[in-house]
């Protein structure tokens, strides 16, 4: 019986200006490790996070992205177990749910003898997840610029320069990706739109080149995070403190609630930060990551 193990990166989204087309992979992974077996159904085992809240039936999100891809060839279904080993937080903002959605392509796409292309497997996710930027991250590692032409997708993806620190602080609640988008607007002045094109333009370029000095003007957004504000306590203050300490700049991990700092290597101001949150009375933990260079990847095949 077939049996594969697919290791997939966390991912940060929008990175201030970049909403719904930029995202970066981080060092973070979780593993799904999918077994055709002879008992019909599946058989699912979680440790690690989200292990109290992830279902262990056929409306687990990565056994329907199986079945999603299953039912575009004529593999004929048996039984599957899974078994997922999650170091990604579960709901934080650090792409859990594009993970789990990318892993489980990847996964599908090899027992069935890997017939859909990468940028096949793209357009799936986007199906399924319903926005590009963190499934983009996770499939193909690095920094992905993605954006929708006609009908399909296009990108970009490129490798950060070194010299990064990246600090992210994950507050002890969640915000659904539904509740983050139910106070946007649904126009935005013209101002705004020109302001956030010009600032992603110039972050593509800092973390290109490794121009850390631009980088920090070129965090600033004004189409999503000014709105999300509120669901964030203290996200305001938190911001100004993460630059007051050395910050390079500051910015909501896709939907949040995770704020993610980029600093020069030898800044730490991530207890700064977790007791910002602690001032509002909410706990946080803090994570050193990286950039991921590699996106999902097969690790074991039998």
């Amino acid at each position: 019986m077939a049996k594969i193990t697919v290791k997939v990166p966390a991912s940060t989204a929008n990175l201030g200006p970049g909403f719904d087309v930029l995202g970066m992979a981080l060092n973070l992974y979780n593993t799904v490790t999918l077994e055709e077996c002879d008992q019909k159904g599946w058989i699912i085992d979680v440790k690690g996070e989200g292990d109290n809240l992830i279902p262990r039936d056929s409306s687990n999100l990565i056994a329907r992205t199986i079945l999603y891809l299953l039912d575009k060839t004529d593999y004929q279904m048996k039984g599957f177990k899974l078994c997922l080993d999650n170091k990604i937080p579960f709901q934080s903002g650090l792409g859990s749910s594009a993970g789990a959605i990318v892993g489980g392509l990847v996964a599908a796409n090899a027992l069935v003898g890997q017939p859909f292309s990468p940028d096949e497997l793209l357009q799936m996710a986007v199906e399924i997840e319903g926005h590009p930027d963190n499934v983009a991250a996770a499939l193909f590692g690095g920094v992905v610029i993605v954006a929708q032409n006609d009908n399909s997708l296009i990108y970009s993806r490129f490798v950060p320069q070194r010299g990064l620190k990246i600090t992210a602080v994950i507050p002890d609640f969640c915000i659904s990706t539904q509740q983050a988008r139910s106070v946007l607007p649904k126009k935005v002045p013209l101002s705004d739109a020109v302001y956030n094109m010009g600032h992603l333009a110039l972050l593509i370029t800092a973390l290109r080149d490794g121009d850390w000095e631009l980088l920090g003007a070129a965090l600033h957004d004004r189409l999503h995070q000014p709105y999300r504000c509120p669901l964030v306590p203290g996200l305001v203050d938190i911001m100004n403190v993460a630059r007051e300490a050395g910050a390079y700049g500051v910015f909501l991990s896709g939907a949040g609630p995770t704020v993610i700092a980029f600093t020069p290597p030898r800044c730490d101001i991530g207890e700064v930060l977790a007791d910002c949150f602690q001032s509002q009375g909410i706990t946080a933990r803090v994570l050193q990551l990286e950039p991921s260079i590699t996106g999902a990847s097969i690790v074991l095949e039998e």
